[in-house]
C-alpha cells in the first residue's frame, strides 16, 4: 500500500510538472494554422540575432566558468587545508547571492563603475563584459563553491598535499595537476550550472545593455506569439543537456575509479 502511494504522488507530481512543459512544446507547433510544424524554430534559428545573442552568451559562460574555477578551487581547498576555521564564513559569504537580487548587484556595479567614477568601466563594452562576467561570476557562487567543496569531500587533501610536497611539487603545481584532476567532475557540475544560469540570466544583461540571449528571449516573447514557446523549448533542453552530461561526467568518472 505505501510503495503504491509513494508511485502515485511520484507520477502526479511528474504529471504536475511536465504538462506545462508538454503545453508549451505543443504550442510551439502551432504555427502553421491547422497543422504542426517547425517554423517557430526555423524562424527562430533563421534571426541572426538569435545567433548573436547565443554566441555571445556562450563565450560569457566559457569566461565566467573559468572565473569560477580560478576563484574557488584554490579558496576551497585553502580553506579546507589550512583554514577549517573560517568555513562557515566562507559558507555565509558564498550564499549571499542566493539572498540578494541580481537587480541589487547590478545596480550596486552601475553606481560603483559608471562613466563618472573612479573606475569607469561602463564605458566600455570590453569593461560592461567585464563586469557582466563578474556578475555572473557572483550569481553562480553558490553552486560552483558547493559543487567544488563537495568534491574536495571525497579525496584525502591532506596526504596527497603532503605526498605532492615531499617530491618537490609547489602550491600551482599541487593545484593544477593533483587536485584540480582529482575534484573534475565536481567543478564540471559547477561548470553545467554556471552554463545554464548565465544563459537564461535576464537583469543583469539589460540592465547593463548587452546584447546577451536572456534579453533576447525577452524581446521575442513582447512581441511574438509562437517563437516564444520555441524559444523556451531550446533553453529548456539547454539546461536539461547540462544536468545530462553533468551526469554522464559522473557516471564516467564513477567507472573509471571502478577499473582503476
Amino acid at each position: 500500500m505505501m510503495r503504491f502511494l509513494a508511485w502515485t504522488v511520484f507520477l502526479l507530481g511528474c504529471f504536475y510538472f511536465l504538462m506545462p512543459l508538454v503545453g508549451m512544446a505543443e504550442f510551439s507547433l502551432r504555427m502553421r494554422r491547422g497543422e504542426y510544424s517547425l517554423d517557430a524554430y526555423a524562424v527562430v534559428f533563421a534571426d541572426p540575432r538569435f545567433w548573436a545573442t547565443f554566441g555571445y552568451s556562450l563565450k560569457l559562460a566559457g569566461a565566467t566558468i573559468l572565473f569560477g574555477v580560478l576563484l574557488v578551487v584554490p579558496t576551497a581547498y585553502w580553506v579546507r587545508l589550512k583554514l577549517p576555521q573560517a568555513r562557515p564564513f566562507v559558507e555565509f559569504v558564498t550564499l549571499l547571492p542566493l539572498v540578494i537580487p541580481a537587480i541589487v548587484i547590478v545596480f550596486g556595479y552601475i553606481r560603483l563603475y559608471n562613466t563618472s567614477s573612479w573606475l569607469p568601466m561602463t564605458g566600455s563594452a570590453l569593461g560592461t563584459d567585464i563586469l557582466l562576467t563578474m556578475g555572473y561570476a557572483t550569481l553562480a557562487l553558490p553552486y560552483m563553491y558547493r559543487a567544488v567543496d563537495t568534491g574536495l569531500r571525497t579525496i584525502d587533501v591532506g596526504t596527497l598535499t603532503e605526498a605532492a610536497q615531499s617530491l618537490g611539487a609547489g602550491w600551482i603545481t599541487i593545484l593544477a595537476r593533483i587536485i584540480l584532476p582529482n575534484v573534475m567532475v565536481a567543478v564540471l557540475s559547477g561548470a553545467f550550472l554556471t552554463l545554464a544560469i548565465v544563459m537564461g540570466e535576464f537583469t543583469m544583461a539589460a540592465l547593463l545593455n548587452r546584447p546577451a540571449f536572456g534579453p533576447f528571449m525577452q524581446l521575442i516573447g513582447a512581441n511574438r506569439a509562437y517563437e516564444p514557446p520555441a524559444l523556451a523549448v531550446i533553453a529548456f533542453a539547454l539546461t536539461w543537456g547540462c544536468m545530462g552530461l553533468m551526469q554522464l561526467a559522473t557516471r564516467l568518472a564513477k567507472h573509471e575509479r571502478a577499473k582503476a
